[in-house]
């Protein structure tokens, strides 16, 4: 699969080093260079722009806000790779979901590595799948949470709560992190098969449950209720154990 990319940096050398080795990446065409976001943005908006290089530090629109609009845009499938000197950017990145952060000056080995991850992205999405799977070495995640990313442990995790526009993640040992997001976002960011939603505002570890009744998960000390909506997850969760 070759992926469409197009590079945006008002640094004319950083700009060539970037498209240089998009060049020279088997799977990657460059469509196209810019030295300003909004040039970049309509072109995204009119071709099919699978990947953008983009630096975060420019006049009129930065690239931080230009992520954010493609953030918040539902039919565009174009994704981000930042490229800045600023490595304080990096939990703002993390927000609008950038696929990658690359910390100026980087060689090009790092530069394909964030290459062959956004490469692997597409093809899951080209092939059927509504999230790209993550990598089979990845057991964690990081979320944001008092203006730092805290990793998170797939194996740590006992259920996740959600609350208005907030997250508290529940650990096996340590305190319950809490984190600005939604449940959703966070359930996309779990391996399938670990983890299952049972109610609108509760995600369970399946490992880590206790014991199931008509009505409830129990996890620890904790009963979590089963959601009329999610009523035939929680049947394949008791198919399990019967």
């Amino acid at each position: 699969m070759t992926l469409n990319c197009i590079t945006v940096d008002d640094e004319p050398l950083a700009l060539g080093l970037v498209s240089s080795f998009v060049e020279q990446t088997p799977f990657l065409h460059l469509h196209g260079r810019y030295i300003n976001a909004l040039d970049a943005l309509e072109v995204i908006t009119k071709e099919n722009i699978h990947l953008v290089y983009l630096d975060i530090q420019m006049p009129e629109l930065t690239g931080m806000e230009l992520a954010k609009v493609l953030s918040q845009s539902p039919e565009t499938k174009t994704r981000i790779v930042f490229t800045t000197a600023y490595n304080q950017f990096a939990v703002q990145g993390y927000e609008v979901d950038a696929l990658g952060y690359l910390l100026k000056p980087f060689g090009y080995n790092q530069f394909l590595a964030t290459a062959m991850k956004a490469k692997k992205y597409f093809e899951n999405l080209r092939d059927g799948a509504n999230e790209p799977e993550l990598d089979s070495s990845e057991n964690y995640l990081f979320v944001k949470s008092d203006y730092k990313l805290v990793r998170i442990d797939f194996e740590a995790i006992l259920f996740i709560e959600s609350f208005k526009d907030y997250v508290k993640i529940h650990q096996v040992n340590g305190s319950p992190v809490v984190s600005h997001s939604s449940l959703k976002a966070i359930e996309e960011k779990l391996p399938s098969g670990k983890f299952i939603r049972i109610h609108r505002s509760f995600i369970v570890a399946v490992g880590k449950v206790d014991s199931i009744s008509k009505s409830a998960v129990h996890i620890s000390s904790v009963d979590i209720p089963v959601g009329d909506l999610y009523k035939d997850a929680f049947k394949e969760l008791l198919a399990k154990w019967q």
